[in-house]
This record gives structure tokens, sequence and C-alpha cells, in this order.
């Protein structure tokens, strides 16, 4: 589809059920994914244990959701290069641990501030 063109355009429904099958097809296909989609499980249990308040809560949830677009893009960068470069080739390589590097750099920060989130909301009520 050419940008701008109304031509073979998907309803807004489509639109999402694309967006859907993506999704899905991510989870059921890369481990990475159902590994965040555990730390994310892993923080809701956590935040209700600590009684965490509504802007506590925005925080975690935002972090989480962030990691996942994240890994999700990830997945997407290294279909792409699989796709121009199914061979190796040390640029794709590289392409690819740098889009890998990224997630991990945001996944340090996220449990950083899941660590402060979370942990200081643990003191509070236990302590």
């Amino acid at each position: 589809m050419i940008p701008g063109s109304r031509e073979n355009h998907p309803s807004f429904r489509k639109s999402f059920g694309f967006a859907f099958q993506g999704f899905r097809f991510a989870v059921l296909s890369e481990r990475n994914i159902k590994v965040m989609l555990a730390g994310f499980a892993l923080a809701v249990v956590l935040g209700l244990v600590a009684g965490l308040d509504a802007v506590r809560w925005a925080i975690v949830l935002l972090c989480c959701g962030v990691v996942l677009c994240a890994e999700l893009l990830n997945t997407a960068i290294e279909t792409v290069v699989d796709l121009v470069s199914p061979e190796y080739h040390p640029l794709a390589g590289r392409a690819k641990d740098i889009a890998a590097a990224a997630v991990w750099v945001l996944c340090v920060f996220v449990a950083l501030a899941g660590v402060l989130t979370i942990g200081s909301a643990l003191i509070d009520k236990f302590l």
C-alpha cells in the first residue's frame, strides 16, 4: 500500500486484527516475550501484595508496557534483518545484537524502577 492512498487500506477493525495477530505470533514463537509476560505477571502480583497506589501502579504498568513494546520492536527488527540477509552477514548480526542490547538496557532500568517503586511500597506496608 502506498502511504496516503486509500486503495487496499484495511479498516480500523482489521488493523486491530493484524496487530492482535502480530502479538499472538510473537507470544507463541518468541521465548523472550514469554519471559517478559511472566515478569509482568510477577510485577502485578507484587503490586497487589504491596498495595500500590494509583501513581505507583501507573509507573509499573507503563514500565511493563514499554518493555513489551521494545521486545516486539526487537522481534520485528530481527525478522526484517533475517528477510533481507538470510545468510550470515556481520552487519546483520550487529544490527540484531544492537536491537537486543536496547531491550536489555531498558530491562535493567525498568527493573531498577520496579525495585524502587514496589520495594518502597513493600517497606511502607510492612515496616
